[in-house]
């Protein structure tokens, strides 16, 4: 059965394979990330395109559309500077100026519900242009 919850603020649902999904990136590592689109016609954020454990990060940020919104999440893997490995999620909203006005703010108003559906992010980035979400971005705020 779908999740079709809805409240004043947000008519959204989330579809159950977006929290499924999610769990396999963050504790099988099945993904590197997770790409989620608003479907307007079913009023749900739904799975859009995963990538596997082997993309790298400019993959990921070639998936995004150039003018339209997405949420994500991408697992992040680095060195610390005691040379422990470690990955932390990033969440990332991503709605570049050029999309239409309506996708701008249905992802907006949509963003906190759908964000408390996932345990475990540890950084959120909302991105209007790709160079707020470089690499040395994610790598600021990781160490």
């Amino acid at each position: 059965m779908s999740f079709r919850g809805t409240n004043a603020s947000s008519g959204m649902g989330v579809a159950d394979h977006c929290k499924s999904t999610y769990l396999e990136l963050q504790r099988k590592k099945v993904h590197r990330y997770v790409i989620f689109k608003i479907d307007e016609k079913k009023k749900e954020v739904v799975v859009e395109k995963t990538g596997g454990p082997a993309e790298s990060y400019d993959d990921f940020t070639a998936s995004l559309p150039e003018n339209d919104c997405r949420y994500a999440v991408y697992d992040y893997d680095f060195v610390t500077s005691e040379n422990c490995q470690k990955s932390k999620i990033f969440f990332f909203a991503w709605s570049p100026s050029v999309s239409r006005i309506r996708a701008k703010m249905l992802y907006a108003t949509s963003k906190e519900r759908f964000r408390r559906e996932f345990d475990g992010i540890h950084y959120e980035i909302q991105a209007t242009d790709p160079t707020e979400m470089d690499l040395e971005v994610l790598q600021d705020r990781a160490n």
